[in-house]
Formats: C-alpha cells, sequence, structure tokens
C-alpha cells in the first residue's frame, strides 16, 4: 500500500477516534438535563448537523494533514506535536464543559484550538494553496462553536 494511503488511514483513524473518545468523555452531553436547561444562542444548531459537521471535518482534515505531513518532511517531528495537540483539545473540551459543566474554561479550550486551526490555515497557506480549504469548514466550525461556547458563558454565569 501507498505510503500517502497509509499516513492518510492513521490520520482517518486518530480523527474518528477523536470523535469517538470525546464522545464517551461527554456522558450525555447535549442531551443531559444541564445542557438542554442552559440559555444557549438562538443560532445553536439542532443536534444532527453536530455529527454532520464533524463527520465532514475530520474527514477533510485527514486530508490536509496528509498532505501537509508529505510535502513537510523535515518538519515531521513538529506537525505530530502539533496535530496531537489538536487532537487532545479537541478531545478535552468535550470533557471540560460536558463532563464537568466548566463552560468558561471549555472557552478556552476551544479558543485554543481555533488558534491552533488558524495557525494551521494561515501558516501553511503559501505552500498548500488550494488544500487549504480542506482545512476551512474546521475554522468555521470552530468559529461557530466557539461563539456557541462563548453565549452560555455570557448568559448563565
Amino acid at each position: 500500500m501507498n505510503n500517502k494511503y497509509i499516513l492518510f488511514l492513521i490520520f482517518l483513524i486518530a480523527n474518528f477516534g477523536a470523535l469517538g473518545i470525546g464522545t464517551i468523555l461527554m456522558n450525555e452531553g447535549p442531551t443531559s438535563n444541564w445542557y438542554t436547561s442552559l440559555n444557549q444562542a438562538p443560532w445553536t444548531p439542532v443536534g444532527w448537523v453536530f455529527g454532520a459537521a464533524w463527520t465532514t471535518i475530520m474527514f477533510l482534515f485527514s486530508v490536509y494533514m496528509t498532505k501537509l505531513a508529505l510535502l513537510f518532511k523535515e518538519k515531521k517531528t513538529f506537525l505530530i506535536q502539533l496535530f496531537l495537540l489538536q487532537w487532545l483539545l479537541n478531545v478535552s473540551w468535550n470533557f471540560v464543559f460536558f463532563n464537568q459543566h466548566l463552560i468558561t474554561i471549555g472557552l478556552i479550550v476551544i479558543l485554543c484550538l481555533w488558534l491552533l486551526i488558524g495557525y494551521f490555515t494561515f501558516n501553511y497557506i503559501k505552500q498548500l494553496k488550494w488544500t487549504t480549504l480542506l482545512i476551512a469548514p474546521y475554522l468555521i466550525w470552530l468559529t461557530i462553536a466557539s461563539s456557541l461556547n462563548a453565549y452560555i458563558v455570557l448568559y448563565n454565569s
């Protein structure tokens, strides 16, 4: 099997693993009494949108990371460290926000994730050119998610 396909498969498993672990860590999450009783932003999407968005984002991010890793082989360790930090922030937000109900710390976590994905997006845009469009949904979704988290912090504290 070609090296790029193996690399893609590794990123795909890691990204979907993050979604699975995050789901486990959030317990009942968005269906819990705690969450449903919060004052939520009027632009909060219906539940199924979250699953559809994250599935699409993680697939596209896997393609993006594969192309990035193949292009910057000499920076492989650095890219893996950034990827792992992204993975950790992504998974931990579910635990911090939904499981522990630490909405302000959740906002800090998601903003750090937004900054990291912003770094990926804008730091490598000259080299990746149109491939950067693959990470754009991640950054857009994190912008929406950050606004939802911020609204909850502002209107429930």
